[in-house]
Formats: structure tokens, sequence, C-alpha cells
């Protein structure tokens, strides 16, 4: 997209693009138009795109003109007025839910819209509902006849599901469930929609039945009347107060008091429970959790990394036209981009935005893989799709925040700026690092499942299951790298080898981890101990693994590219860059083998645009 300026020809008005921006688009090393394509999925899809913002920029309704200087109930009003004239839109062009059309539109008003959690409602019925409950609820949902919200995270509880207080007891009698908050800490706490809007709500609770408690399921609870929009008898709730950001969503809580609900509100895809109170479980343990797994993979791609492009796209843009002091005392001022020291702000950044969508891709379709059959209750890759959508979640989240924040920094007092953008994308990123789980307990929960797989990899010669490990650990079979073919710094700039560096770091890290673990056990601990004194290195096992996936995946997009030898060539600088410019803090106490590449303190990284190396691998021997 230009980056115009509006300027004054009379009476009439024009846009034009900066100079500075157009010097800078000048006879580009590939065809933009191609990358476009490539990025969006095809030209059919760009073509696709550019219509729906078309449709979305030229509607007043949906103008950004007063969003920064309207309070907090204004931008909730906003909120629900665009959400509303969107899906009329959606109506009169025939967008469905689930259309590339009201995708495009959702990227192109992230941030305006008001109802988010209707639609993390409207997929967790579809993951967790029977086929029944789907055909009955989702039509009300569609058709805005209920507004619906997901109330999950509890005043006491968070990411640690298991221990949600609000208990749903099951009443063989009337075949009913009584909802019930029995402490202060099981308000639910922080749900969007629920403070003002939500007339429904798809709580998680703990089942009881038959006197036995059955861990967390998720059931259908009415909270406002649909007559008069006024709390049902026993049902407490409103708006929390003011945050950092997400104004225009009303985040609220909800405490129930013995409200009664039918059986048949329990969403019964994965387990059942009868009349007489016999439960009936038809999956996994983990099943339950399938909702949270689709709703972070959406994140990834729709949310979290989105708001760093964006952050990309305005600081360098910035960075273009904005001129500050000379490189030379005769020169005229420069511009902010060609001071090596803000290349090395920005552009690590836009290669983290460009790993982050190639890994989003091969992510959703590994997911889209993997729902079809567990929603056929084959479980088997759910074990994976639950470790990568946590891992990944918790790193892209992580770098973005910190992409962005950077971003902001380096356009100076105009970053600071609510004008600019750049602070409700930081704020609004900034939120990512905890809902949907918390990107510590995340990591952690990646690192049982790695530890798993070692341990599975180190299994007897004649055992088979070495040959059945996940595909994104598969990695732990391989040769062991007991040195580092490279012979000069220039060898570090090919794919494989950088590629390869990054699973001999992964593999030393998991392997530390596994004996760490096993060392503490060995000596007297008991399991919960034993994890507990390792969880740094547990957490940093976690971290390189989620790093070698993302260059692996990065450096595997580029060879699809072979027929496009000028866009491979620019795309393979940013993997290049996001490869070598990575780093993750390690413990020194942490680490026995002085042998092993653990990249302390970036022990590889890329120094900027002429690709120079700062430092070589450390502790990984060399020919």
């Amino acid at each position: 997209m230009d980056s115009p300026a509006r300027v004054s020809m009379g009476d009439a008005w024009s846009w034009q693009v900066h100079p500075d921006m157009e010097s800078e688009r000048r006879q580009p090393s590939f065809d933009v138009e191609r990358l476009t394509n490539i990025l969006d999925g095809g030209a059919e899809n760009t073509a696709l795109r550019r219509k729906v913002e078309s449709v979305i920029h030229s509607d007043p309704v949906f103008s950004l003109k007063d969003n920064y200087f309207m309070s907090q109930n204004e931008r909730y009003e906003a909120g629900v007025k665009k959400k509303f004239h969107l899906h009329m839109i959606a109506q009169r062009l025939g967008w469905s839910e689930h259309s590339r059309e009201f995708r495009y539109a959702f990227r192109a008003l992230t941030g305006d819209l008001a109802l988010g959690l209707h639609h993390i409602f409207l997929k967790s019925l579809q993951s967790l509902g029977s086929e029944e409950q789907i055909a009955k609820w989702a039509p009300l949902c569609n058709e805005f006849r209920i507004i619906a919200t997901y109330a999950q995270t509890e005043l006491g509880h968070g990411t640690y599901l298991q221990g949600l207080e609000t208990e749903a007891t099951y009443d063989a009698d009337t075949q009913e469930f009584v909802m019930h908050s029995p402490t202060l800490t099981a308000t639910k706490w922080w749900p969007g929609d629920l403070g003002r809007s939500a007339t429904h709500a798809l709580v998680l609770a703990q089942l009881i039945c038959s006197g036995a408690r059955q861990g967390m399921h998720a059931f259908i609870v009415p909270i406002r009347s649909l007559q008069d929009h006024t709390l049902l008898p026993g049902v407490t709730a409103g708006d929390i107060g003011p945050k950092m950001d997400f104004e225009y969503t009303d985040n609220g809580f909800l405490q129930l008091d013995h409200v009664r609900i039918p059986r048949e509100n329990m969403l019964s895809r994965f387990a059942q429970v009868l009349p007489d109170g016999t439960y009936i479980k038809l999956g996994t343990a983990q099943s339950n959790y399938l909702s949270m797994v689709v709703v972070r993979v959406s994140l990834l791609l729709d949310e979290i990394n989105p708001l760093l492009e964006k952050a990309c796209i305005i600081a360098i843009r910035y960075s273009v036209i904005r001129r500050q002091s000379r490189l030379r005392p005769s020169d005229p001022e420069a511009k902010v981009l060609d001071y090596q020291t803000q290349q090395h702000k920005l552009f690590p950044q836009l290669a983290t935005a460009y790993a982050f969508h190639f890994m989003g891709t091969s992510l959703q379709e590994f997911f889209e893989e993997s729902y079809s059959a567990i929603l056929d209750r084959d479980f088997s890759l759910l074990p994976e799709l639950h470790a990568l959508s946590s891992g990944l979640k918790a790193m892209v989240s992580e770098f973005c925040t910190q992409g962005a924040e950077l971003c902001r920094r380096a356009c100076g007092g105009h970053g600071y700026s609510k004008l600019s953008g750049l602070p409700s994308l930081v704020s609004r990123v900034t939120a990512s690092c905890t809902y949907e789980g918390e990107n510590t307990v995340l990591y952690l929960q990646v690192a049982r499942f790695l530890v798993k797989s070692y341990l599975q990899a180190q299994a007897s010669p004649g055992s088979t299951s070495k040959t059945s490990l996940p595909q994104s650990v598969a990695y732990l079979t391989a040769p062991d790298l007991a040195k580092c073919p490279a012979r000069r710094a220039a060898d570090f700039l090919h794919p494989e080898l950088y590629t390869r560096a990054w699973a001999h770091v992964a593999v030393r890290l998991i392997k530390d981890s596994a004996h760490h673990l096993q060392t503490r056990l060995q000596s007297g601990a008991d399991e919960h101990e034993a994890w507990n004194q390792t969880t740094v290195i547990h957490l940093q096992a976690a971290k390189a693994h989620c790093y070698y996936i993302t260059v692996k995946g990065f450096a595997e997009a580029l060879q699809k590219l072979d027929h496009e030898p000028a866009i491979q060539q620019a795309l393979q600088r940013l993997c290049d860059l996001f490869a070598l410019h990575g780093e993750i803090s390690l413990p020194g106490p942490a680490l026995p083998h002085p042998e092993g590449c653990h990249l302390v303190n970036g022990c590889f990284r890329l120094h900027r645009s002429v690709f120079k190396f700062s430092t070589w691998l450390l502790r990984w021997k060399c020919l």
C-alpha cells in the first residue's frame, strides 16, 4: 500500500506519495506484487483482500478519525455499532462467518470491533458440542439472536484449569446442572463481552455427578433476559473496569448462585451425563481443552503477528520520511533509516514478522489435518498439536511484544503519541502474553512434551517407539553433531547449517533438561519437587525448540520458491537474519556440557544488513 500525503490543489484534494518513500520504492530487486501474492496465498486472494479492504475503508462507519478522542464508553458503543454494521455488510455481500472475506474484514478492523468473544463461543461450540447442540445454538449466534461469551478464567485461577472452582453439580431428580460459584475466587473474571453485552456464557466448570468429580467441562448458561437484558435470578455480573487497552471490549465478571440449566446444556462431543447421572467419557482428559488450542492457532494468524507486522510498517515508513542529523557535515539531513543503529532496531523485527508468517501458515496446515481427526475422536495428534500451539503462542506473543515496543521506541517522541498507532499496538499485543495461557506456563507444558519425547527417543534399540516420535520432535533421533562443520563465518549463511545448529542447540538443552530431572529423581526427590527444581532449564529447552521449529519452517518455505529467484534471495536475507540474530538467555550453572552449543548470550547473530558476525558460536567446536 502507498503511504500518501494529502495536499491541497485549489478547492480539490489529491493524494501523493512522499518523495522519500517514492525514492525507496524505485527499482526494487524483486517483483513486489508477486511477493504480495505469495504472502496472500495467491493472486486471487490478493485481489479479494483488496476488494474487502476497499469496502471497509470507504465506509464512514469504520472511520478511525475519532478513535483516540473517545471515552471508554464511547469506544465500547462504537465497537458494538461497527460489529453489527460489519454483520449487515457481510449478509448483503454473502460473506460467511468462515469465509476469506470475513477474515480480511476482521484483520482490517481489528482493534475496533466489540463482541470478539461471541466468536470464541462459536469456535468452542463447534469443537466441543455435539452435532445436535451445534444445530441448535450456532444459528442463534450467527443471527445474533443471542450474544455469547466464553467464561473460563476466574479471579483465583487462570492458566491452571484444573484449579477452576466453579461447580456444575448434576441433579438427577430434575435432570439439571446446578451452576455455582462457591467462593469469591471462583468468580469468572476477564471474559470479554461479559460486562454488559452477553446473554449467554460458555462456562468452564468442575463437573460433579453421582457424587464424583469428573474434571472441567463446558456448559451453556443463560445470564441475561432476552426480553429486557436484565440479569437472570442467581446471576451477578458486571464490567471489571479500566484496562491497559481493549477499551472497546466490556471485559466482565460473573458469579453464579445455584443457577439451574438443562442437562442438554453441557457440551457433549467428548463426554456425556445420562439422565440417571451416569458419566460417559467419549474422549481423553485433554479433549475438553481443544477449544483453547483452536483459539491459540487463530490468534497467531489473525491477531498477534499482524500487530507486529503493522508496527514494522509504521516504524520503517516513518524512518524513511523522518530526517535527522547528517552523516557528513556537508550532506543534507539523513533519513533515519540510513543509520545502521536504526536498521539494527527495525530489520530484525521485520525478519521476525516474516518468520512468524511462514510458521503460521505451516501450523495452520497441521492444525487442519489434526482438527478433523480429533473431531472424529482420533486423538493421536492432539498432544503434538497442543505442544506446538502452546509453545508457538508463547514465543510469538513474547517476540511480538518486544518487537512492537522496539518499533515504537525507534520512532522517538512521535512513537509516544497515540496518533502514531504504535502505543495501542504495543498495549494490545502485551495482553497476548497472558490471555489464552500465561507464557511461562505454556513453555513448561511444551517442556513436558519434550522430556517425554526425548526419553522415548532414548528407548532401547529394539524398540519401535523411536520411529513413532511426533514429526515436530523427530530431530531428537537425528545423528548428533559433535562438531560444527563451518570453516568460516560465511558458512553460517547457509540455511542447512543454521537449521542444524538450532536443532543441535535444542537437542542439547532437552538432553540437559531430562538429565537434570532424572538426577533429582534418583537423588530421592519426588516427581513434583524434581520438576520444580529444574524448571529454568526446562524453560530454555522449550524456547530453543520453538525457535528451531520457526527457523526450520522459514527455511523450508524458501525451498519452495526456487522458481522465484529474486524473491527467494530477498527472503533468504530475512531468514538468515532471523536465524542468526536469535538469542535465548540461559543460566550458566545449569549447563554441565561445555562442549555443547547453547547460544549463551547470543552465540551467533548477524550484525545488521552486511550480515557480519559479532560473535562466533560458543561452546560448539568448529573444524
